[in-house]
């Protein structure tokens, strides 16, 4: 995989740590029919006074969501070769699902999803009840169509605990969420 797009935050990216970059990505070749886009950041910060953290993150785009890893390690190198590995596991998985559903194409399968009730989502709260809850973070997300075992898949691939996304069988917003007992819900509006 020669073509990505490469970000060095508070780091020199020097021609070494490319061609080892390079050169580890490049065992991703196999799934480069699936990959359409790809970005590299590369950033190291200072956890602590006397130690430095490297984070490497990459996020592959691919045809129906996108696949991304982030790993961190004392050395650049060896986190390199960690994320190198999660990206081809989980390319691997994808290409796995994609085939096997390829094959099943006529076999319409829900996942066992089911929609859950809202208090399974809704975590109680230790902190006092006359705080009023505040916002600290907002992010805008583009809906996509695709089936709940897709927005599954998509995320997982970001390791989140839930995702919103259009579904394509009833054209409204829907959530997929990991519930506590290890299996996956889908939340729906009532239209």
């Amino acid at each position: 995989m020669q073509i990505y797009k490469l970000i060095g935050r508070d780091v020199d990216v020097t021609d070494a740590l490319k061609d080892y970059l390079d050169e580890k990505l490049s065992r991703l070749e196999r799934f480069s029919d699936q990959i359409t886009d790809a970005k590299v950041v590369l950033q190291v910060r200072d956890v602590r006074d006397t130690m430095r953290r490297n984070r490497v993150e990459v996020q592959l785009n691919v045809p129906n969501g996108l696949v991304r890893a982030e790993e961190h390690h004392s050395d650049m190198y060896a986190a390199i070769d960690k994320v190198s590995d999660v990206l081809e596991r989980q390319l691997r998985k994808v290409k796995t699902k994609y085939l096997k559903r390829r094959h099943d194409n006529n076999v319409e399968d829900t996942g066992g999803m089911v929609a859950a009730p809202l208090t399974d989502i809704i975590a109680a709260s230790d902190e006092d009840d006359d705080a009023a809850p505040e916002i600290v973070r907002q992010k805008r997300v583009d809906l996509r169509p695709m089936s709940p075992e897709d927005a599954v898949m998509e995320m997982e691939a970001l390791h989140h605990d839930f995702y919103v996304f259009m579904n394509a069988s009833t054209e409204s917003c829907a959530v997929v969420y990991r519930r506590r007992d290890g299996n996956y819900g889908l939340i729906e509006p009532n239209a």
